[in-house]
């Protein structure tokens, strides 16, 4: 967790102001009152310059490879990257808390890879309960989310450290479970098959779980003392505490709720390729979750970020991911792309952070 050390007052000041900020945009104190003519403005300042950009690369993006591939606009293409965006989104969406919070969790991918060999070893061995199945992996994943929260409070180990270690440890518990293979068969259980195959109203069930977390976060950060406590705490953890908020608890509990939402994506990785994978699958995800939070402008050192951004740019990574798989460019270069993108929103928060470079004069 960050460590802000400025004077109590000017930190809590500050991040009055700027606790209700969504990507880009402006807390209720920023900038004069807006009057009721300037609606075209008022419309761009709550969309913010942050989305408006991601918004302006993905159209891009479709609009490149749609002219180098008329198949890659077409709807079973589209349905494709909705369903690949839905796991990597809800584990983006969770980082975002983690991140506004001010801290990370590089485990989230392991967690995942945990959760759905549990689903798949549990529904096997209760005889085909899809249900007894779901909630193993849903107690596992907050079992693991909780021991990273235990780690990073009572053992005071940085959470980049901490969920680090978790990171190899979840991975190795998944291996053991399985002995390093694929556990289960759900393909043939009606609930399972809902998930992956199911719609309602027309949209696919995977992007009904995504929007249902995608509302329940974003209404638990912007319009809940639980949220705003979490921006107070991301943004200046000395004035947080000075201001009464139980920063341990909800280090643990912002963990906690990390490891469920990676449950939920453990069990719809299980549902969409019809077994319980330790590994493959959920390798890598820490890394697309961090990027998508990062470029839909969450502040690394915390205290700023929200789910619309987040949202946009973890659609802007699978477009683009997706892009590059149907021209046929080695699937390498994706994760070359993403941390490039990576290193790029980190970039230019520090400039417009105004930090100094390091090594370099001011």
């Amino acid at each position: 967790m960050n460590a802000n050390t400025t004077a109590a007052e000017d930190g809590m000041s500050e991040r009055t102001a700027g606790a209700t900020a969504e990507d880009g945009g402006a807390g209720p104190a920023a900038g004069p009152k807006r009057r009721p003519g300037r609606r075209p403005g008022a419309l761009l300042g709550s969309v913010g310059g942050q989305n408006l950009s991601l918004i302006g690369a993905l159209v891009l993006v479709l609009a490149l490879f749609g002219w180098l591939n008329p198949a890659y606009l077409t709807w079973a293409n589209i349905k494709v990257i909705g369903d690949a965006v839905t796991i990597s989104g809800l584990l983006a969406l969770v980082q975002t808390v983690v991140i506004v919070c001010g801290a990370l969790d590089i485990s989230v991918g392991s967690q995942v890879g945990v959760a759905s060999v549990v689903s798949a070893m549990v529904f096997t061995s209760t005889g085909g309960n899809a249900l007894f199945g779901i909630a193993a992996a849903l107690g596992a994943g907050l079992l693991a989310g909780l021991l990273n929260g235990a780690v990073i409070v009572f053992g005071r180990v940085n959470p980049v450290i901490a969920t680090l270690a978790t990171l190899a440890a979840y991975k190795g518990v998944a291996q053991l479970l399985s002995k390093g293979a694929a556990q289960g068969y759900v393909s043939n259980d009606d609930v399972f098959v809902f998930l992956a195959n199911g719609a309602i109203a027309g949209v696919p069930v995977l992007l009904w779980v995504l929007a249902v977390v995608t509302l329940a976060i974003h209404l638990l950060l912007k319009s809940t003392d639980i949220g705003r406590n979490i921006y107070a705490i991301g943004g200046n953890d000395t004035a947080a505490r000075l201001a009464g908020i139980d920063i341990n608890k909800y280090l643990i509990a912002v963990y906690g709720l990390a490891g469920v939402v990676a449950a939920v994506a453990g069990v719809l990785l299980t549902a969409r390729t019809g077994f319980g994978h330790p590994v493959s699958g959920s390798e890598g995800l820490e890394l697309k979750a961090i990027t998508a939070a990062a470029l839909g402008g969450c502040l690394l050192a915390g205290g700023k970020g929200g789910v619309g951004g987040t949202l946009l740019a973890i659609t802007l990574l699978g477009a683009l991911d997706n892009g590059l798989t149907v021209q046929g460019v080695n699937p390498f270069w994706q994760n070359v792309a993403q941390g490039a993108l990576l290193v790029v929103a980190v970039v230019i928060q520090k400039r417009r952070a105004g930090e100094r470079a390091v090594g370099l004069p001011t």
